[in-house]
């Protein structure tokens, strides 16, 4: 591209870069559980740590409240949100309904190129066993996404993600203390059903895999009782 057809880099635009490449940071260290529920968060701090000004932190600071991930309090500071359990069940229900969808309409016309693609996945899942929970959740989402956008609807997905960061607390939690191998063969029996063309199955695995958060949670509510509302 030449000079002349690029687009100009603005003060604005760099400033809402900036914004914006906090806000995922902070975002993943608060469902990674690095700032944990509760823990006093500084805009002074964070601004000295990246090196920047307190205005973009404090612009990051208000998203991130408004998705439920921080607790402004006046006068007060600035908090890490604890988990509510009202959001996290909330979150599922909706991604469970969204995903069911998702799978049965792949299973309807199965896609060799994308099948290809979600089993070269599961292998880099396999090969994550043992590591970091939080490499596997990135993974994870990329599966997921990869389901969606596959179906024609990224957009829905993208409703999906701006409403499930608590849910995604929890699971990050739950990777800490259960066996990643069994969401890999929940993943891989999804892939199976859809290859097949088993709308049906693809439906009932999907349905499956989402509700292991049910049973996972009050493990970790026992274990974790300070971390939820």
């Amino acid at each position: 591209m030449s000079d002349r057809n690029r687009e100009p880099v603005t003060l604005q635009t760099v400033r809402i870069s900036v914004v914006d490449q906090l806000y995922a940071a902070l975002r993943m260290a608060i469902i990674g559980n690095e700032l944990s529920p509760g823990a006093r968060i500084s805009e002074a701090e964070v601004a000295q740590q990246y090196g920047i000004s307190r205005q973009p932190v404090r612009e990051a600071f208000i998203t991130l409240a408004n998705e439920g991930l921080l607790d402004i309090r006046p006068q007060r500071g600035s908090f890490v949100a604890k988990i509510s359990l009202a959001a996290v069940l909330d979150a599922r229900f909706v991604r469970e309904a969204v995903e069911a969808d998702i799978v049965k309409l792949l299973a309807a016309t199965p896609d060799a190129a994308l099948l290809a693609n979600l089993r070269q996945q599961l292998t880099r899942q396999q090969e994550l066993v043992g590591g970091s929970a939080r490499d596997f959740m990135e993974a994870d989402e990329v599966f997921h996404r990869t389901l969606a956008e596959g179906a024609g609807k990224g957009n829905a997905w993208r409703v999906v993600e701006e409403m499930k960061a608590q849910m995604d607390r929890v699971r990050f939690l739950s990777s800490m203390h259960f066996p990643v191998a069994r969401l890999i063969d929940q993943h891989r029996a999804i892939v199976d059903a859809i290859a097949e063309g088993d709308a049906t199955g693809a439906e009932t695995r999907i349905r499956t895999h989402l509700q292991g958060i049910l049973s996972d949670l009050p493990v970790i509510k026992q274990e974790r009782p300070e971390y939820f509302l």
